[in-house]
Parts: C-alpha cells; sequence; structure tokens
C-alpha cells in the first residue's frame, strides 16, 4: 500500500525546628535550673565514633539497658568537671593523662543487630544519615513491606546519639504509646523504685511526663516503629518530646507522615530493579544453597517488577525457591497473596504472608477510604484527579480529600507529571501542558484492591460502566487535537491513559456490550492507532466491535454508518501488517465493492475518517485502475463537504501514488503545492512531515538529490516530533537512498544502519525493513559483493511477506534478483528473468524511473549476451523514459561505456537507427521484445 497514510523529589523539607540540637552534639549535655551539673557515663562521639561503637562496646540488650542516671551530690564521688579535694591544680602533672588511644564510649541504647543482610538501600542510608546530622523529626513513609524499619535500624545504628527503638505495631490503644517508649527506654523498673521513694501524699508523674522529664537533658535518637495505627497518639508524643527536649532527636516510621510542625517525610520508594534483584539473590542463595540469578535472568527480573520491588514480597518469594524455580514462581504471581505466605516465623504475624501485610493496612481505612480504594482499582496504569474525581465520586464524602489520607497512608502513589488539561477549560493551543498529579497503585496493592472490588459485583459495575464514560469522552475530546498544531500533549495523554483505554474498550465489548460507546471509541483511537503505530491492536479491537454490530444494517438505520466507517477502518488498519494475498480473496474484492457502492456518493459522512479513505480498499483488492478514478472522486468529495485536514490526507495519498505510478510525475505539482499551504494551516506534524515526504521523492524521481535530503531530513524530525514510529525509520532509509543515488555510498551504509536500529526498537515496521534490505543489496551490488547483495534481497523478500507489497518494491527486487543471477550463471539467465519483471512493473503501472532503471540493467545483459542492437534500443528507451531527468551516480556507473561499446559493434549509422527506433518504444513494447511475446 503506499506510503501515506500507510507506509507507522525528594519532598521539600519543611522548615527545621530552630530548637534543634546542635550537630555535633555539645560537650555536654545543657543543664536546667536545679538539676545536677553532670550526667554520669555521659561522653561526647569523636569522629572516629559516628558511625558505629567501639570494638569493646558491649552488645545492646532490650532487657535491661545500661541507663545514664543523674549524679547525686555526695561525699562519695565527684561528677567529673566538678572540683574535688583530690583533684591537682591546673598545670599539676597526673598519673593518667588521658592518651588519644583511650576509647571514648557511645550509650548503649537498645537498637539488635539482624540476623540478615541490609541489601540494596544504600543511597537512601547515606541521605538518611545527613538528613539525621540536621533535623530533628524525620518520618520514613511507604506501603507495608517496603523496608523503612529496617532502614530506620541501620540509620540509627550509625548515628553518634544513643538510639532507642519504640515497637508500636504490638499496641492495640493509643493511650499505651508512652507506657512503650517508656518500657523501650527501660524505665518501667526504675520508675517503681523511684515511686517506692516518693511521699505518701505525691501523686506519681504521668508517662508523657516522665518521659520529658528524662529525656530534657539527653541527647538521643528515639525511633518509634510503625505509628499508623495509632497515629495521633505518637504525633501527640512527638511533638511533646521535641518541644521540650532540645537534645531528642526522632525518626519515625508510618504509612502515613505524623503531620506536626518540622517534619520531614522521607518516602521509602520500591526497590529499583538492580538492588531488587540483588535483594532476591541474597535471600534466594539462603533459602536453597547455591543459587544464582544466573539461573534465569529473565524471571527474576519479572518478580520484581511484579511484586513492585517491595522488599518483603521478594524476600517472602524468594523463601518459595525451596520449592520453586524461578520461572514457576514468576507464573504464580498472578495469585501472590497464596504464592507469598512463608514469612519467618519469629516477625510479627502481619509480616508473615503479604495479605496480612495489607490486610493490616486495610483495616486502618475507614468506609470512605475503603470505598475509593476499591473503585481506584478500576483504572490501569493510574489516573489524574478529574478521572478519580469521575468515578470514584461519592455524595458521603469529597474525592480528592479521600484521595489524599490514601495517599497519606500509602496505599496510593501521587507522582507529578505533565498533561494536558482535560474538561471543560482545556486549552487547545500549544500551552496545553499543566503540571498535574497521577495516582496509581503498586500492583500488590492494585490486586488487593480489585479483589475487595470484586465481593461487590453491583458496585464493580457501575464503577467500571462510569470509567468507561470518562474515558470515551476524553478519547473523543482528544481526537481532533492530535491532528491539530496542539497535537503533542495529546498524543502524550493519549500514551498515558492508553491502559485505560483498552479497559474501557473490554469494558463496552465484553462486560457490558454497550455497542454505540465501543463504536465511538474505536472511531475516536483509530487514527492514533495508526499514527503511533497500534495497528495491530486497533485492528483487533475493530474486528470485536464489528463483531458486535448487526451485519449490513439497512441504508438510513442509525447503524448504517457507523458499520460501513467500521470496515473501512478495519480494512486501513490490517492493510500494512497482513500480505497481499488477504485482500485478493472474493470475500474482500465483494467488501471493496460494497465499500465503494456506499461511499462513492458525496456525503459528509463519507469524508469523516476513516471513511474518506475508501479508495485504498480498491486498491488492496489489486483494482489499480479504479483506485485511480476514486482517489479523483474522493478528492472531490473532501473539497465539498470535508475538513482540511481530511482533505490533506486525501490529498496525500493521490500524490504519493501519482509519484509511484506511470505518467504520474507530471501531475504531482499543483498538488504538492496546495498540501504545502494545507499542511502550514492545520499544523499537524504528520501532514507536514508526509507533504516534505512527498517532495522529497519528486526531487529524487527529477535526480535533485540535495533537495531531497533537505526534504527528507524534515520528514525525519517531525516524525519523531511527533512520535509516528513508522515515519521516522523511513525517513531514515529515504535520506540513505538519496546519499545512494548521490553517489556517497559510505553515507548510505551509516543512515541504513541507523534506520535499521530505529525499525528495530518499535517493531513490525516490515515495510521500512524490506525497503532498507533492498537497499542494502543495491550497496553490496555496487560494492561487487554478490554473496551479501543475495542474502539482503532474500532478506527484503521474507519481510515483503508480511505486508501488502509495494509493486516498486517488487520491481527493485527482481532487477537486484535479475543481476546477481546473471552474475552467476550469465546474461542469458540474467535476461531470463529481467523481462518478465519488466512486463509485471508495467501491468502495475510502475513509475518511468524504476521502469528506466529496469531497461538499463537489461540493456547490459543484452550487452553481455552479444545483442548490441537490442542493448541499443532498451537503453535508448530507459532513456526516453526520463524524459530529461538525470539518472543517478550508480546508474550512470551500470551503463556507463555501454554507447561506445555497441556503437563500434554496430557502427554509426546502424548505432543511430537503433537508438531512434528504441526511443519510440513503450515500457510494454519493450517488455514484449525481451519476453519475446
Amino acid at each position: 500500500m503506499p506510503s501515506a497514510p500507510p507506509a507507522a523529589p525528594p519532598t521539600p523539607s519543611p522548615p527545621t525546628n530552630t530548637r534543634a540540637a546542635p550537630w555535633p552534639p555539645p560537650s555536654g549535655p545543657p543543664r536546667a535550673p536545679n538539676s545536677p551539673p553532670c550526667t554520669q557515663n555521659y561522653s561526647t562521639p569523636t569522629p572516629s565514633s559516628l558511625h558505629s561503637p567501639s570494638p569493646d562496646t558491649p552488645t545492646p540488650s532490650r532487657a535491661g539497658p545500661d541507663i545514664p542516671r543523674p549524679c547525686t551530690p555526695g561525699p562519695r564521688r565527684a561528677c567529673p568537671g566538678t572540683p574535688s579535694p583530690r583533684t591537682p591544680k591546673p598545670g599539676t602533672p597526673t598519673s593518667r593523662a588521658p592518651t588519644s588511644r583511650t576509647p571514648i564510649r557511645r550509650p548503649p541504647g537498645n537498637l539488635r543487630p539482624r540476623l540478615t543482610s541490609f541489601v540494596g538501600r544504600e543511597p537512601e542510608l547515606a541521605a538518611l544519615r545527613g538528613d539525621l546530622a540536621r533535623l530533628r523529626l524525620i518520618t520514613l513513609t511507604g506501603p507495608g513491606g517496603s523496608g523503612k524499619t529496617r532502614l530506620a535500624e541501620h540509620a540509627a545504628s550509625a548515628h553518634p546519639e544513643t538510639g532507642w527503638i519504640v515497637e508500636l505495631a504490638r499496641l492495640d490503644h493509643p493511650a499505651a504509646v508512652p507506657g512503650a517508649v517508656l518500657s523501650a527506654l527501660g524505665l518501667r523498673e526504675n520508675s517503681l523504685v523511684a515511686r517506692e521513694r516518693e511521699s505518701p501524699g505525691q501523686v506519681a508523674a504521668d508517662p508523657t511526663t516522665r518521659l520529658v522529664e528524662h529525656c530534657a537533658h539527653r541527647s538521643l535518637l528515639l525511633v518509634l516503629d510503625n505509628c499508623e495505627h495509632v497515629i495521633d497518639a505518637a504525633a501527640e508524643l512527638a511533638e511533646r518530646l521535641l518541644t521540650h527536649c532540645p537534645g531528642v532527636r526522632i525518626l519515625a516510621t508510618s504509612r502515613e507522615p505524623l503531620g506536626i510542625p518540622g517534619e520531614t517525610v522521607r518516602p521509602v520508594e520500591p526497590l529499583p530493579p538492580d538492588p531488587a534483584q540483588r535483594l532476591f539473590a541474597d535471600r534466594g542463595a539462603s533459602a536453597r544453597s547455591g543459587f544464582t540469578p544466573a539461573e534465569d535472568p529473565a524471571a527474576v527480573a519479572e518478580i520484581c517488577a511484579r511484586l513492585d520491588g517491595l522488599p518483603l514480597a521478594i524476600e517472602l518469594a524468594a523463601a518459595r525457591l525451596r520449592l520453586l524455580t524461578p520461572r514457576q514462581i514468576a507464573d504464580r504471581l498472578d495469585d501472590r497473596f497464596r504464592l507469598l505466605t512463608s514469612g519467618s516465623r519469629t516477625v510479627l504475624p502481619r509480616q508473615q504472608t503479604l495479605r496480612a501485610v495489607v490486610d493490616w493496612s486495610w483495616d486502618l481505612l475507614d468506609e470512605p477510604e475503603r470505598t475509593v480504594l476499591r473503585r481506584l482499582s478500576v483504572f490501569a496504569g493510574g489516573c489524574d484527579l478529574a478521572a478519580a474525581e469521575a468515578v470514584c465520586a461519592d455524595p458521603a464524602y469529597d474525592t480528592a480529600d479521600v484521595l489524599g489520607s490514601l495517599v497519606d497512608k500509602s496505599l496510593v502513589l501521587a507522582e507529578p507529571q505533565t498533561e494536558p488539561q482535560t474538561g471543560p477549560q482545556a486549552e487547545s493551543g500549544p500551552d496545553a501542558g499543566r503540571r498535574g498529579m497521577r495516582y496509581r497503585m503498586l500492583e500488590t496493592i492494585h490486586e488487593y484492591a480489585a479483589e475487595r472490588a470484586a465481593a461487590h459485583p453491583a458496585a464493580a459495575r457501575a464503577t467500571a460502566r462510569r470509567h468507561a464514560a470518562h474515558y470515551l469522552a476524553l478519547a473523543e475530546q482528544a481526537e481532533p487535537l492530535i491532528r491539530s498544531a496542539a497535537q503533542l500533549p495529546w498524543i502524550r495523554l493519549v500514551e498515558t491513559e492508553l491502559d485505560n483505554l483498552r479497559t474501557a474498550l473490554h469494558t463496552t465489548i465484553a462486560e457490558e456490550a454497550d455497542t454505540e460507546a465501543a463504536q465511538r471509541l474505536v472511531f475516536a483511537l483509530g487514527w492514533f492507532w495508526w499514527l503511533r503505530n497500534y495497528r495491530t491492536e486497533g485492528a483487533e479491537w475493530t474486528a470485536r466491535v464489528l463483531a458486535l454490530t448487526p451485519a449490513e444494517p439497512p441504508e438510513g438505520s442509525p447503524a448504517y454508518w457507523p458499520f460501513a466507517r467500521l470496515q473501512v477502518l478495519d480494512m486501513f488498519l490490517l492493510a500494512e501488517s497482513n500480505p497481499t494475498e488477504k485482500f485478493r480473496t472474493p470475500e474482500y474484492r465483494d467488501l471493496a465493492t460494497r465499500i465503494k457502492k456506499t461511499f462513492r456518493h458525496g456525503s459528509p459522512e463519507t469524508t469523516r475518517f476513516p471513511g474518506m479513505l475508501w479508495p485504498a480498499t480498491a486498491f488492496l483488492t489489486g483494482d489499480a485502475l479504479a483506485f485511480h478514478a476514486d482517489l479523483d472522486a474522493a478528492v472531490a468529495n473532501c473539497r465539498r463537504h470535508a475538513g482540511e485536514w481530511e482533505l490533506g490526507v486525501i490529498l496525500m495519498l493521490r500524490t504519493h501514488v501519482a509519484i509511484d505510478v506511470t505518467g504520474g510525475l507530471p501531475t504531482v505539482d499543483a498538488d504538492l503545492a496546495e498540501l504545502h499551504e494545507i499542511a502550514h494551516r492545520v499544523g499537524d506534524r504528520w501532514t507536514r512531515a508526509q507533504v516534505a515526504s512527498a517532495a522529497g521523492e519528486v526531487a529524487v524521481s527529477r535526480g535533485r538529490y540535495a533537495e531531497a535530503r533537505t526534504e527528507y531530513e524534515e520528514c525525519l524530525r517531525l516524525a519523531r516530533e511527533v512520535g509516528a514510529h513508522v515515519e521516522a525509520p523511513f525517513a531514515l532509509a529515504r535520506i540513505a537512498e538519496a546519499a545512494y543515488c548521490a553517489g556517497d555510498l559510505d553515507d548510505a551504509e551509516r543512515l541504513l544502519a541507523a534506520a535499521d536500529k530505529e525499525a528495530g526498537r518499535h517493531g513490525g515496521v516490515y515495510d521500512v525493513s524490506s525497503y532498507a534490505r533492498l537497499l542494502a543489496a543495491l550497496l553490496a551490488l555496487q560494492r561487487g559483493d554478490a554473496v551479501r547483495a543475495r542474502g539482503e534481497c532474500e532478506q527484503a523478500r521474507a519481510q515483503a511477506e508480511r505486508i501488502t507489497v509495494p509493486a516498486q518494491l517488487t520491481a527493485g527486487l527482481d532487477t537486484v534478483e535479475a543481476v546477481l543471477t546473471a552474475r552467476e550463471r550469465g546474461p542469458e539467465a540474467g535476461l531470463a528473468l529481467i523481462g518478465p519483471a519488466l512486463a509485471a512493473a508495467v501491468e502495475a503501472r510502475c513509475a518511468e524511473r524504476f521502469l528506466a532503471g529496469m531497461a538499463e540493467a537489461a540493456a547490459v545483459l543484452l550487452a553481455d549476451a552479444g545483442r548490441p542492437s537490442r542493448a541499443v534500443r532498451a537503453l535508448a528507451a530507459a532513456t526516453a523514459w526520463r524524459a530529461g531527468h538525470p539518472r543517478s551516480v550508480p546508474e550512470r556507473g551500470a551503463v556507463e561505456g555501454l554507447p561506445d561499446r555497441t556503437r563500434a559493434l554496430l557502427g554509426p549509422a546502424r548505432y543511430t537507427r537503433e537508438e531512434s527506433a528504441g526511443a519510440a518504444l513503450t515500457p510494454a513494447e519493450l517488455a514484449a521484445e525481451l519476453t519475446g511475446s
């Protein structure tokens, strides 16, 4: 088919509390009025002790830690730094002067050593160490299983101040939070002793007051772990401690922020692919001796990706290696909640299975939050705020507020992006982009929410209908804009929402069977599918919608025009990815006849996309003569009823066809001039790229190769800008053709390699690949490499079997085949191929420059076969068909010396007679001479 239209932070920190302790810590604790002058066992960390305790520091124990106790005045012992009768005067030598080798110990806390390695969080750990040096309250947030606790423990263990971890997960009441901190600090027993010494009428201090009294003059790091279910109590305690205890720093872990002044929130993101795979390898080797990811790297990568990089989920999956291979684990992740159930027996029950981890978060939600989370599961690939509000709305709550709460609780991720504004306030100019937030769930959370939604089938169906209606409206809003100067942000939007649009199609086709909505969605997406090379997928959706539509609805009925347009769209999307034989069947010929009968009569309906492309159906079925006449009728119809973009598309199709057919080149100039004007007014980059490509083809046909290269380079720029994944590699191949024709074989080879690379990146562009292989074969012939030329020619034919092959491509491959055969088996063998090939090209109405190239190849073979008179006639015919346009550099080289050689054999007089006779030959007549018919 012709090439036109067929060729396709970190989160900013809030102001730090100005009462934060200085860093490094001061040389001694601050003193309050009436307080003892110092604290026993207090030592200031030296630079060498900032990251780890000295080797002889006792291992911290969680039961009975060595708690620093206030000094009490008395004759038994003086506090360090307090004058003593035995203290020498300044300058007096002492027997035990401190030396640089005297160890200075950090006070012990209750941080426990872990039994497994810490893998994959090195950048976060380094950043957190820096945060702890300057900030007093940091909250690590993230979904369950993201590794918040491990990260906090490792950061605290490397911190120079004493670290105390308070595990809040076991608490069942918020009022127990201060007591849990007291217990972690080892103050429960000490406080009992203190109460025994209180006077009978004195009231005991509440736990929070005792904590403040204890911490007021100490420097320590408090790790509040798993705050989410007691979030208010944890926040209240943290604010009280930070306000009254300037030496205290708090590192909290929670699925949502504490929400108090001075808090710095640090989200703990899923592990990137490489660290995630390292973690799987480490835990996998523990589960099964000798395991390495090299056993099945693809399966390991899939496991880590589908588990969202969540460390707990990855560890649970790795534990399954005792029973399953990586591929078996990956194949079972659709039922991940049943699969991942082998957690450690020593951890909390909610961390032993993946389902328990998510159940913990679900149980903390109120009903509006659960409703919105269930409804969000209908989205595929996330959504923007407008979509969430349209699909999740309910009179009982404000959707945006509930969504924000789910983001705070780490069940929904909010990510900034640039996207077009949607809705009634949408802009259509080049500045239509704006900063927006996109909301999505990790796959594990999404699957869990979908399970919860499935338990309410009626509500789930209603949500799916709202989802489909929203994305139908979005697709119809975007459809005209992706064909305009404002197209780039709208193309990005449709690309971003493609999974949601697929879900909407599935809803309207398979679940709710809303034929009208399905048809509208297909029509709204048809051009996008073509432009962005989703043609095979688009054809599949179109076929499914056609199956829903009543066959052959009567003319005048509401279903009549949608059915006809669907038939055209189906053939249009199938054309590039199917061989010619698919459309040369009686069924497709009958279909083409019905389409032609429907659309040939002018009306506005016949000019709407894709209806205005109806002439192409005749081309597909092989009715070339009718094709050209139908194009003229379609252009006239679009002038009467269509917009400029539709007129431009059908004019473009006519121009490309004219360039490639016999007698067409002289007719293209007027259409090309009009296309330049339309492209400028419409602004669509695809239209502008196609106009540049057509201008380049005209320049090549007329031997203006520098001009052709300029046009093709403009086509390439625009194709890349608009994301036309088929046009970009094709433009590169066309630039290579211009370089080849100009004689720059090295540059042509470089450009072909670039075209191959770009085509390979997108896949399925068989027309580009076959054309590039033809050029590569021609290059190999020029370099005298017949073996490579043969291989390239065979590859080109293999690629061409998958597409509707343009006649000029077949002609080029046949010519190379004839030349190669002549080199291998002699000129007569080559002539036996070139004659029929020329006859086929004549029948297909190939352009004169292609026919001339074939005639010149025949002339060389005739001369080599000892038939100089016929060689002269063939060369003269080719020259006449070129109508004054020059041969390319390789073509000149091929026939160089042929006139002199044949003139010497025939003599000047006979040479002149044969030349005159040849110049009068038509392509059909020369083909008949060569074939002997």
